[in-house]
């Protein structure tokens, strides 16, 4: 009986070893807390990642060049290689809100686009956003 019980906890270990580097391989993203950066040509975006757990949140700064510049927070869920939730930022006095989405390559966030909704603040489905932003936001070190 001591053989059979040795056995099993062999066969157990390595049955978890085969496991997990299988779980990495069919991994679609990895959001990291840190920073993601756009900064090029007068236009700088800064996402700041604070949090990554059932709710993401982080800072996210916008400042394009010509335009007013936003400060805020986002809230949002990881979803597979999506990131989606809710920027609240203030401009020019006012606080707003408006729903923003990102899809996770290769340490880059994406921004999407998509059809809003009467309000104009959030997406009518989000299964239909385009994540074909021109201006990736890169994984940069946050002290920068």
């Amino acid at each position: 009986m001591i053989a059979c019980k040795n056995d099993k906890k062999t066969e157990v270990a390595t049955q978890t070893a085969t496991e997990n580097p299988v779980r990495a391989e069919t991994s679609t993203a990895v959001l990291e807390l840190g920073c993601y950066e756009y900064n090029k040509d007068g236009n700088n975006v800064k996402m700041e990642i604070t949090k990554v757990a059932d709710e993401v949140t982080g800072n996210l700064n916008t400042a394009y060049s010509g335009k007013d510049s936003n400060k805020g927070t986002f809230v949002g869920k990881l979803n597979g290689d999506k990131l989606i939730g809710t920027y609240t930022f203030n401009s020019e006095g006012k606080s707003s809100s408006r729903e923003i989405a990102y899809q996770l390559k290769d340490d880059q966030l994406i921004e999407g686009y998509g059809d809003l909704d009467d309000t104009g603040t959030k997406f009518k489905d989000v299964n239909t956003i385009k994540y074909t932003s021109t201006t990736p936001l890169v994984k940069v070190d946050c002290a920068k």
